[in-house]
């Protein structure tokens, strides 16, 4: 515990000298990691696929923004980010897509709980939402 006590007291050091710095250096150590994860979930679950393209599009820092192209069509959008700990995933409708989407909340986990299988029930979820 003593570590533990250190480790949040330089913490409170570093954010009360300069909270911008600080809240990039937690990010990068924390979120950061959380987020290429997700990222790197979602390419795995469709990368035996070769009809299948993720197309990072619009992405910042914090929020990643893919295109899923199915041969070569651009089809939906898919949008990821973290929120208090949760991975969060949504579907979105992308210009030059002749695609639409049947509205529907992001969808969320504890990121303890992601993982493959989840990655893949959630990417079948939004793409449930695709109509023709």
């Amino acid at each position: 515990m003593p570590q533990d006590s250190f480790h949040n007291e330089c913490d409170r050091i570093s954010q009360g000298v300069d909270g911008v710095q600080y809240e990039r250096q937690r990010w990068a150590k924390t979120e950061g990691p959380m987020l290429a994860k997700l990222v790197e979930l979602a390419h795995a679950a469709i990368a035996d696929r070769d009809d299948f393209e993720l197309t990072e599009e619009g992405a910042s820092t914090d929020i990643k923004r893919f295109v899923l192209k199915v041969h070569s069509f651009r089809v939906v959008g898919v949008v990821m980010w973290l929120e208090r700990g949760h991975a969060m995933i949504n579907a979105e409708e992308v210009g030059r897509s002749k695609y639409a989407l049947t509205p529907g909340a992001a969808i969320s986990a504890d990121f303890q709980h992601v993982d493959a299988d989840w990655m893949a029930r959630t990417l079948q979820e939004l793409m449930a939402r695709i109509q023709f």
